[in-house]
């Protein structure tokens, strides 16, 4: 529940939404005649590609784009390939996409391919990385990182979303034996779970170790949670996954144990969508349905120059097309109104010091959007703390200025990662 509206810029109190006590199913979205998929890998014109436009692909299948790729994704449903492109992320990254039309007579019972699973975490990577939830099995199978807890996570970590409350309401056995699966094939000895204080959740394991996480913002991001109840301080520039923490969702967890106890991949989303008046819904859509699809479900008109906004209000990204695919960790979209959408601003820092009050990390946001706006990515970090921002989205939320300061700080991180990739590359 956000204190005041979410256009306004005054003293604000961000306080998460509970799901409510008994809630509804979601609205199943039918599956689309035409799915997009998006594979973390670009196309390379010079080498032979394992699939084309034209191929079939049965539901279940994995398809990568090259012999040695290690990313892949799975086909949610029996059909042929009709377009192979490019897909370009908010920074210009280039990754590929997959359109896969649907055979019409496929429902979401249609049965599934089925695989020869292992009780070891490198078998749950080799098919389930892409599971409604999108499990950190990549991480967790690797041999260069070093994981000693995993965090399940039942709380929403951005504004408005209720989806991780939802599944654990209704899915709490799923996640006790999803938590058991992950024991199994990590070996990893501590699990934890974050609850929001005021979610009854059914009862507890012995399994698992419960947080209950305050229901003020930020309390639900990773860095808050490490140093609130494990009392870790998150270095500047490291992940959790540096300090041998990795989080899972509460719908990644139930995926898995679903898909351990079918042998084959789950396809269904469960997304909280959020209407131009705030009033809010709860689909399931197969992945790589088209958003438009899910708005027309709920009667949502989109107009020109709306916008949708894929996450929170804190921490989304806006995309500028209702074909925009739901995504494996996609769990909130927002539609603004053109006419209320907030004005962000080119006017200078007006040194009001709000940012600087509520930064829960202590950064002096004033002074380091200064370097960010003349580029200055690496005196950023080593003066003015820019790794060390948590991304919560806080600064800009109460600029006076109106100055996008969140959208600042992503892209300085991802140019300073850039410059520090070239600088090692020029050494080697």
């Amino acid at each position: 529940m956000i204190k005041r509206s979410f256009f306004t810029l005054t003293k604000p109190r961000l306080l998460y939404d509970l799901v409510e006590p008994d809630p509804k199913e979601p609205e199943s979205i039918p599956i689309p005649s035409d799915l997009t998929l998006v594979l973390d890998e670009p196309i390379d014109s010079t080498r032979q590609a394992l699939i084309k436009e034209g191929d079939s692909v049965e539901k279940g299948e994995k398809l990568r784009l090259y012999n040695q790729s290690t990313d892949y994704t799975i086909s949610p449903v029996t059909g042929t390939i009709s377009a192979i492109d490019t897909y370009l992320d908010d920074f210009g990254n280039t990754s590929t996409c997959l359109v896969i039309k649907n055979s019409q007579s496929q429902t979401t019972d249609t049965n599934s391919m089925t695989y020869d699973l292992k009780d070891d975490i490198a078998s749950a990577d080799e098919y389930f990385r892409t599971l409604p939830g999108a499990p950190p099995l990549k991480i967790l199978a690797s041999n260069t990182v070093k994981i000693n807890t995993i965090i399940i996570t039942c709380a929403d970590m951005d504004l408005l979303s209720t989806t991780h409350q939802y599944i654990t309401l209704k899915f709490w056995d799923k996640i006790k034996e999803g938590a058991k699966i992950l024991k199994k094939l990590t070996r990893i000895p501590k699990l934890c779970i974050t609850v929001p204080e005021n979610l009854n959740i059914p009862g507890e394991s012995d399994l698992i170790q419960v947080f209950k996480t305050s229901m003020e913002y930020p309390s639900n991001l990773p860095a808050m949670i490490l140093k609130n109840h494990l009392s870790m301080i998150l270095p500047a520039g490291k992940t959790p996954e540096d300090m041998g923490v990795s989080f899972i969702s509460a719908e990644a967890v139930v995926s898995l144990a679903t898909a351990y106890k079918t042998k084959s991949a789950g396809f269904e989303k469960i997304l909280t969508i959020i209407g131009k008046q705030g009033t809010k819904y709860r689909a399931k859509a197969t992945i790589g349905t088209p958003l438009h699809k899910i708005f027309n479900a709920f009667s949502i008109h989109i107009n020109d120059q709306d916008r949708i906004v894929i996450g929170g209000p804190m921490k989304g990204f806006a995309t500028y097309t209702h074909n925009h695919p739901v995504q494996p960790d996609m769990d909130t979209v927002i539609i603004q109104d053109r006419d209320i959408i907030p004005e962000v601003s080119d006017t200078p820092c007006v040194n009001c010091g709000k940012c600087i009050r509520i930064c829960p990390a202590n950064v002096p946001v004033n002074i380091l959007v200064r370097y960010l706006e003349a580029d200055q990515y690496e005196e950023a970090a080593d003066k003015y703390d820019l790794e060390s921002c948590i991304e919560c989205g806080l600064c800009a939320y109460v600029c006076t200025a109106k100055i996008p300061l969140y959208q600042y700080i992503k892209l300085g991180k991802y140019e300073l990662f850039k410059l520090r990739a070239l600088e090692t590359a020029n050494d080697e």
